[in-house]
């Protein structure tokens, strides 16, 4: 009886799941994913090597654009692995100790993303709010020490996450609804008394991108307010306009998350179709589109790209 139970506990393996019910299409499906992540590796990493190698660009927002570059290609290559995996070669296995190494990336990339986002909007509203004293704020040596702030912050709230499910007995049949790992799922499939971890799953959503979405909307709120107390309509929409980049990032990314963790923690009858699109979304969408945004709406960056292109030209 002992080793019945000792075996029915060692469940280390988890399945993902790709589209389900469409696993013959998955060959075909494989192609748009695919087709995303290679432009959203290119995208980033031409928007990084643009912006090191133009001096012109070492400023606070392009610096705070390069962070926000570099979250997003961690996070492609973190999720490209299982997700092509699935759709390419149908491999659904994977271990524990990798699905615990995968959703702390990627729940740390989205952490440290968050945090970007807010230095981001930080950067707008000095620029527009306080633009005399934005060069003695915002000064170059230091960035750098805000960038590892937000990192040393996303991994000390989210470290504790894997080393709580590790410990975790798993005796269900541990299919998870994703491509890749989530805190959510994984800690679902436990056996064990999960209350403290869901409460403390809770914790890091309100204390990240709870709080940081609250801080970047009252930003916003303070901006809207000192935009229209300017006279000029010209002046008032170029203001605006500098914005609108930043703002496509935010709905891009917290709109999907929040979405997702309603979901996860509310939403037990809805669709399960709603939550691996919205999955998808979280993960791909942003990386896919904010290069694309920022290099139509930043005319510096625009010109950068261009140049290149014609250069390496045959």
């Amino acid at each position: 009886m002992s080793t019945v139970n000792d075996t029915k506990f060692q469940f280390a393996v988890f399945l993902l799941t790709g589209l389900h019910g469409q696993e013959d299409f998955h060959l075909w499906i494989s192609i748009p994913f695919c087709f995303m992540y290679v432009i959203s590796i290119v995208g980033n990493s031409l928007i990084l090597f643009i912006i090191k190698t133009d001096p012109s660009l070492h400023e606070p927002m392009y610096i705070f654009l390069s962070m926000l570059a570099i979250t997003e290609l961690g996070i492609s290559i973190t999720t490209m692995p299982t997700i092509l995996g699935i759709f390419l070669f149908n491999s659904r296995e994977i271990s524990l100790d990798a699905c615990l190494v995968q959703l702390f990336f990627i729940h740390s990339l989205q952490c440290i993303e968050s945090s970007v986002l807010l230095l981001m909007a930080f950067d707008r509203f000095i620029a527009i709010c306080n633009p005399l004293r934005y060069a003695s704020i915002l000064t170059l040596p230091r960035i750098p020490k805000m960038g590892l702030v937000c990192v040393l912050r996303g991994v000390a709230i989210i470290l504790p996450l894997p080393l709580f499910l590790h410990h975790f007995q798993y005796c269900r049949a541990n299919v998870l609804s994703h491509s890749y790992c989530l805190f959510q799922e994984v800690m679902k499939m436990a056996c064990s008394d999960i209350s403290v971890n869901s409460i403390y799953g809770l914790f890091t959503k309100l204390l990240t991108m709870g709080l940081d979405s609250l801080l970047i909307f009252l930003s916003y709120v303070m901006i809207l307010k000192t935009v229209l107390s300017i006279a000029s309509h010209k002046e008032c929409l170029r203001a605006l306009n500098t914005c609108v980049s930043h703002l496509c990032a935010v709905l891009l990314f917290y709109t999907p998350e929040i979405g997702l963790s309603v979901i996860h923690r509310f939403g037990k009858k809805s669709s399960p179709l709603l939550q691996i699109l919205l999955g998808y979304i979280s993960l791909l969408v942003p990386p896919l589109i904010n290069p694309i945004v920022y290099s139509l709406k930043s005319k510096h960056l625009r010109a950068r790209i261009i140049k290149v292109f014609i250069k390496f030209q045959p």
